[in-house]
């Protein structure tokens, strides 16, 4: 058996990077970028007037003037005017480029309007370029805004719309299949035997691949027949980028998917993890360059080593950026008893300091995927034989 961290050294190294495309700004939510981003244009652009209210000389007003001839008003949008004289002003909405001659603002709600007349409220002051947001104040003409390697979400968005960017270049989304395997699996709402179990693991594994935004999922499910097996996996091989089996990869005499891959020249990089739960788990390449993820059949464990393993590897492939580690306190005392990694299934809670604990929620066994319900991850803890107390800083893995 490998450790975890050999384990994550031996999938980055064998995991191929994927192309990359160009693609409509608004399809490109939830990828990852593949190039840098600049700035076309200073943010702001031009003096942004931030407040709805008069642009004034603010020299003027200092000077003493508290009532301003209206010249003229001045929307978002519309080109600049010119102040005629400081004793002058122009109406101006939130938006609007500062007129020329003018140098800051005075709020609405401390002017009145009068018969064509601004009167400055007692207190009203301007001083030079109050409740204006200057050009270039939030970046410059040809910044870097957007470096490749970030997921994209709203606010990249955003920053990619405003410099002028109608399709960028992303990372392609895997094409996953997910193939769970079993005589003993029956689809939800088809009439089950006593010794039948519902197929579960296939759905738990696509909501989570679906909820980090991968979206070209398809999924099979295989009888234990050798033949069949290597059949529907070569096609399944020559046909996506990622495979993931659910079950199958044990030690059992039906646990054919591991012969039936080397039989289709899949090449084992490594089989068995030292953890708890999921030690069974199966890696390889096949000679497409499809990475191929044997996870165990026991819910507890699949969707473990799914996020533990799959989807920080199915990241990497799509080129985004080393993500930081996130740890927690354990909220209470965990005791590890055998020489493997423990992952703890956790629910997250604060405490009236702000603090982010931990909470163990044990499982009945990696089978019990029940007591996952309500968790929202789980903590990864270093080998036994160990107890580990409360406060106990470690690595946390959302599902």
């Amino acid at each position: 058996m490998i450790s975890t961290a050999e384990a994550d050294r031996l999938i980055g190294r064998h995991v191929n990077c994927l192309p990359i495309e160009s693609l409509p700004l608004v399809q490109c939510t939830g990828a990852v970028l593949r190039e840098h981003i600049y700035g076309e244009r200073d943010q702001p652009p031009f003096d942004r007037v931030a407040m709805d209210g008069i642009a004034v000389d603010s020299t003027a007003v200092r000077s003493g003037a508290r009532r301003l001839r209206v010249q003229a008003m001045q929307a978002a949008g519309d080109a600049p005017l010119t102040l005629a004289n400081g004793q002058h002003c122009i109406e101006i909405m939130t938006g609007a480029m500062l007129p020329t001659g003018c140098d800051a603002v005075i709020p609405v709600e401390r002017i009145s309007l009068d018969d064509g007349f601004a009167l400055l409220s007692d207190g009203a002051k301007a001083e030079p370029w109050s409740n204006v947001h200057r050009r270039g104040s939030d970046s410059l003409q040809g910044a870097l805004l957007l470096r490749a390697g970030l997921r994209l979400q709203a606010p990249e968005i955003a920053v990619a719309a405003g410099a002028g960017m109608p399709r960028i270049r992303v990372s392609a989304q895997p094409t996953i299949i997910v193939v769970s395997t079993g005589n003993e699996l029956i689809e939800p709402g088809v009439p089950i035997e006593a010794h039948q179990v519902r197929r579960s693991n296939a759905y738990g594994i696509m909501s989570a691949l679906r909820q980090r935004g991968f979206q070209r999922i398809a999924d099979d499910h295989l009888v234990d027949d050798l033949a069949l097996l290597r059949q529907r996996l070569r096609v399944h091989l020559d046909t996506h980028d990622v495979l993931i089996l659910s079950g199958g990869v044990s030690m059992g005499r039906l646990d054919f998917v591991p012969r039936a891959l080397e039989e289709l020249g899949v090449r084992k990089i490594f089989h068995k993890i030292a953890q708890r739960p999921g030690k069974p788990m199966w890696f390889g390449i096949a000679p497409s360059g499809t990475a191929v993820f044997g996870l165990p059949g026991n819910p507890v464990s699949t969707l473990v080593c799914l996020a533990r393993y799959v989807i920080p590897a199915l990241y990497a492939a799509m080129g985004q950026a080393t993500q930081p580690i996130e740890k927690i306190a354990l909220a209470a005392p965990v005791e590890a008893k055998a020489p493997l990694a423990l992952f703890m299934p956790v629910q997250l809670s604060t405490d009236d300091w702000s603090r982010a604990w931990a909470n163990p929620a044990p499982t009945n066994g990696s089978g019990d995927f029940n007591a996952l319900s309500g968790t929202d991850g789980f903590v990864e803890l270093p080998p036994g034989p160990n107890t580990y107390p409360k406060g106990f800083v470690t690595r946390l893995w959302r599902w």
